[in-house]
């Protein structure tokens, strides 16, 4: 065959002459292969997920327990004063064994006030800072941890209050198991993380 052009030779089966680049009439069109039926153009790479596993969890506990701690103390002793138990207790001469009664009183007072305190601020703390735009406590990003839902989205306060208030079921659960669960399941979840359908992640 012979290019209607030039004259050169052309190969059977070519689409264009080799010298000048004139389309061969009669030659096949060339076309691209269309994906199958059903599958998509190109595979779109999947983000990795890196599960926070128990020890970073416990140590960011540890630090949130630091922190809210501060706080706490100072509230503890404003409560104290608010209350008149300081004063109570000055009135008591060196010496002198306080009433049983008035340490009674006073005892049910403060532990009655340490419990409230701590599961108001507690809840406020963690719920606040997981479902703010941190998506997480101070010791949890100090260590490049963070809260999501299952489908890895901001949490709302209405979940992270759920998450909280999740974790006085996991402290029934004895020895602890309910927070070791984060050590073994398959994406790191603690008992109150399946209550509150939430997981804890960490950044790579």
């Amino acid at each position: 065959m012979y290019c209607s052009k030039c004259g050169g030779l052309v190969p059977e089966g070519a689409a264009f002459c080799g010298a000048c680049g004139q389309p061969i009439a009669g030659s096949a069109p060339v076309t691209t292969p269309s994906p199958a039926v059903g599958m998509p153009p190109y595979a779109t790479p999947q983000p990795q997920v890196l599960y926070a596993g128990f020890w970073l969890r416990f140590v960011a506990y540890l630090i949130d327990a630091i922190i809210i701690a501060i706080p706490f103390c100072v509230v503890f002793a404003v409560l104290a004063v608010a209350t008149g138990a300081s004063a109570a207790l000055s009135n008591i001469h060196p010496g002198e064994e306080p009433p049983g009664a008035l340490i009674a009183l006073l005892g049910v007072g403060f532990v009655f006030s340490i419990v409230l305190v701590a599961l108001i601020g507690g809840w406020l703390y963690y719920a606040m800072m997981e479902s703010s735009a941190w998506q997480a406590t101070l010791g949890k990003r100090a260590l490049g941890l963070y809260v999501t839902d299952m489908e890895r989205r901001r949490i709302s306060f209405a979940r992270a209050s759920g998450r909280f208030f999740g974790k006085l079921v996991t402290g029934l659960i004895p020895l602890a198991i309910g927070y070791i669960m984060a050590g073994f399941t398959a994406k790191k979840q603690a008992l109150h993380d399946m209550i509150a359908s939430c997981l804890v992640l960490r950044k790579a």
